[in-house]
């Protein structure tokens, strides 16, 4: 009696002791499962922040880019439009030296100095009215977009149509900046890449969120295509939308114009 007593004991202890290593072991396995779970987890929010860095670093690269391009550019039209003529007029000013001019030499380097040095002028008031727009600053941005497609509408090559209903006065100053650029860079992009005739702006307001939607009847490009949205122009454009706290979209396909949304706070 005592030995099977005994047996059943020992079996006891032993169910016991086997229901218990099942536990640890179940536990062990969520423990392993749940850690290599967080840890791959962990991993995919790490490449995530990854990828979003080397966005932004791509987006900051296409602006240092775009600004140097930019200064490139303003450094030659100093030196081809102002330094130039400036040349010239100092050549025509030693020539008023020249001993025994008659009336008619006179009236004529005169006339000379007087009209390059207002080409100079001209071509100053342009570089520094690209650096900023006076219009921007002094009325805002509403008018300096309708003086933006006015420019462009006086070339008789395209026909910008601009229409808004939000009103942008109590945007900062950046804002309008950021805004007015993005819209000079897809009218240079319709103009000069997509040869389009017809363009069409229109600003409003939809639920709290301020969108601007661009269309264009132009050449068009494959849209599905990643690597049509990645030249310098479109980053420049991007990270301007990010600077405004912005999303957008784009849609286009070959011969069929380009339609761009994009949404701003």
């Amino acid at each position: 009696m005592k030995n099977t007593i005994n047996i059943q004991n020992a079996e006891l202890a032993n169910a016991v002791f086997f229901i218990l290593l099942a536990f640890v072991s179940m536990f062990m396995v969520l423990i392993f499962f749940f850690y290599f779970s967080r840890k791959k987890i962990v991993q995919i929010e790490v490449d995530k922040k990854n990828l979003e860095i080397e966005h932004q670093k791509k987006l900051l690269n296409a602006v240092l880019m775009t600004q140097e391009e930019e200064r490139k550019r303003i450094a030659q039209d100093l030196h081809d439009d102002i330094s130039s003529k400036l040349n010239v007029v100092s050549l025509n000013s030693y020539l008023l030296k020249t001993p025994n001019l008659n009336e008619t030499e006179l009236v004529e380097i005169t006339n000379n100095i007087i009209d390059l040095t207002q080409k100079a002028l001209e071509n100053s008031r342009r570089i520094a009215h690209d650096l900023f727009p006076p219009v921007l600053e002094k009325f805002g941005l509403q008018a300096g977009i309708e003086e933006l497609a006015e420019e462009f509408n006086s070339t008789k090559k395209v026909n910008v149509v601009f229409n808004n209903t939000i009103d942008f006065e109590f945007f900062s100053a950046d804002k309008h900046l950021h805004i007015f650029r993005i819209l000079q860079e897809l009218l240079n992009n319709s103009l000069r890449h997509g040869k389009a005739t017809t363009i069409s702006i229109q600003f409003s307001t939809l639920e709290n969120q301020n969108s601007c939607i661009y269309i264009d009847n132009g050449v068009g490009f494959d849209s599905s295509d990643i690597e049509n949205k990645k030249g310098l122009g479109m980053q420049n454009i991007e990270s301007r939308i990010n600077f405004i706290g912005g999303t957008y979209s784009i849609q286009s396909k070959p011969n069929e114009g380009v339609k761009i949304i994009f949404n701003f706070k």
